[in-house]
């Protein structure tokens, strides 16, 4: 039996008056155990410095394997160089490459004119440059800026090849969107293990932020909950817990190689998702 390796995502807080709320979040996720945390990164960078030290607690005061988000999209190598330097510093050789979102006062010439177009290209530079582990990111139901789910795969084809040793997914609700994913991923020859994320709905108001930020498709079930309990906190709360664990429980039963919770910063909610599905853990080879 293989153990399903189950790690949550957490975020510097935007403001910087907020920031210190994140090390709590931090100490009690530690208390889940989980095998990672992952620590978010702003567009551009522009949370770099909060993501190193909230990694750095993670890996050096909790003893949690840490990942540092790395975006590259309004980076020079210089930037990103300097970056992995502060990472080995904080004992950090995790990192999840993305190319980020553009950032809001990045110009048309600037987009147009960036060193790294691709996470692809940010793959290639820490392979030279760093001996981190590199992970990447994939999209069940397709990038909202892809072409088509056969031009995604192809990427992630291409990043698994220059270097991406595990991807972990945006979110999605819908689990069949995942097998038939995972299953096409592997005609492609992708062979590195898939991690499904997981984002639990606790607000009426949360889904439409979460399909605007990742495009993912509500299942009816999905939106019968919000229809039925949306108008209510504390019923939406437990129903919205609850259809996040009846999904875990399912990607457990069909063979997913991990569980990555997207927390929001709200601990309590991982911990009573973990909590139900501990008994299904592992998984059969």
């Amino acid at each position: 039996m293989s153990k399903v390796q189950i790690s949550m995502e957490i975020f510097p807080p935007k403001k910087d008056i907020e920031f210190s709320s994140a090390f709590p979040v931090a100490k009690e996720l530690s208390e889940i155990e989980p095998d990672f945390i992952s620590v978010t990164y702003g567009a551009g960078g522009s949370r770099a410095g909060s993501t190193i030290e909230i990694a750095s607690y993670i890996q050096n005061e909790l003893h949690i394997p840490a990942m540092a988000h790395l975006t590259c999209v309004g980076c020079t190598g210089s930037d990103i160089e300097k970056l992995c330097r502060e990472f080995e510093k904080n004992n950090i050789s995790n990192v999840l490459a993305l190319r980020g979102d553009r950032p809001k006062d990045m110009s048309d010439e600037q987009y147009a004119s960036r060193e790294f177009t691709y996470a692809a290209n940010l793959v290639d530079f820490l392979k030279s440059h760093t001996d981190f582990e590199i992970w990447g990111a994939c999209y069940p139901e397709k990038h909202f800026e892809s072409f088509s789910k056969e031009a995604d795969l192809m990427h992630m084809k291409e990043k698994q090849d220059r270097g991406v040793s595990q991807f972990i997914t945006q979110l999605f609700f819908d689990n069949d969107f995942f097998y038939e994913f995972r299953e096409k991923a592997a005609r492609k020859g992708i062979t590195a293990p898939i991690h499904a994320g997981i984002m639990p709905i606790t607000s009426a108001g949360q889904i439409g932020r979460s399909i605007s930020l990742s495009g993912s498709s509500v299942p009816k079930a999905l939106s019968d909950i919000i229809a039925n309990y949306g108008e209510n906190p504390e019923d939406m709360y437990k129903a919205g817990i609850d259809y996040a664990i009846r999904q875990c429980a399912d990607l457990l039963e069909n063979g997913v190689d991990g569980l990555h919770i997207y927390t929001m910063n709200k601990p309590d909610v991982a911990k009573q998702i973990v909590k139900n599905i501990a008994l299904q853990r592992t998984k059969q080879p």
